[in-house]
């Protein structure tokens, strides 16, 4: 199959862009080096005719919920309506767990791609999926004074991306089917201790102290949605295997 994959240089699109190829697939990867701009669509005629399906993986990094919804709106109607034109017959979509109890800041662009796709032209298929096991790296950035990194309390069930990616290829060859099982990782942890196994493994002498964050996003973590529930598929890799 020829897969086209939107933010493939991401830590979710390396990874899908890796599987597709190790199964055989023609992966077209629609970065700014091959001329794509998501938000504007630029470059998108050039790259998807033939395409069999594209994969969704592109981001952003904001706490806005006006920025996110103008970015997932833009880069998913622009996407489907490209895809339209040259009869790529399928949309793989990769979503969070648990935003539907949390409607504001970056959320707000995950509930605004959802509704785009299943509103869309073109058949689609959408896998929710709880944080990466990188997400406890990524929030020793959050909040930083020197070498003291401020992360929020919260539950999270982390999955590994290599089985994100299995999960994403897998619903490529399937074909379209809608939303599909959550996937979430096999262990519950809390954010805090992961990142202290992350500074302690980074060996810079980082102190993480916790913090309870405020609003929605800082409640669900608390709450523990964002760790889906037993109607999830469980992935194998741990937290500890990963950082191993």
């Amino acid at each position: 199959m020829r897969i086209a994959v939107a933010g493939a240089t991401g830590t979710a699109g390396a990874a899908v862009v890796a599987q597709a190829r190790e199964r055989g697939h023609q992966v077209v990867e629609l970065t700014r080096a091959a001329g794509v701009d998501l938000v504007s669509g630029a470059g998108l005629d050039a790259l998807l005719p033939g395409a069999d399906a594209v994969v969704d993986l592109a981001n952003t990094t904001t706490t806005s919920a006006a920025k996110s919804h103008a970015f997932f709106t833009a880069v998913t109607t622009g996407l489907l309506a490209a895809e339209a034109r040259h009869g790529v017959g399928h949309h793989v979509a990769l979503s969070i767990v648990g935003i539907d109890e949390v409607a504001a800041g970056y959320y707000a662009g995950k509930h605004a791609q959802e509704s785009a796709i299943a509103s869309g032209p073109v058949p689609w298929s959408l896998l929710r999926a709880t944080q990466f096991h990188e997400f406890a790296e990524q929030s020793l950035g959050f909040a930083k004074a020197g070498r003291v990194s401020m992360v929020p309390f919260g539950h999270l069930q982390p999955v590994a991306v290599s089985e994100v990616a299995t999960a994403l290829v897998d619903l490529v060859e399937a074909g379209p089917s809608g939303r599909v099982q959550d996937l979430r990782g096999p262990r519950r942890e809390l954010l805090v201790e992961m990142a202290k196994k992350v500074a302690a493994r980074r060996g810079t002498g980082q102190r993480v102290i916790g913090v309870p964050m405020p609003g929605g996003y800082g409640h669900a973590m608390r709450s523990g949605v964002l760790c889906g529930n037993n109607k999830a598929r469980t992935g194998t890799i741990t937290f500890e295997e990963w950082l191993g």
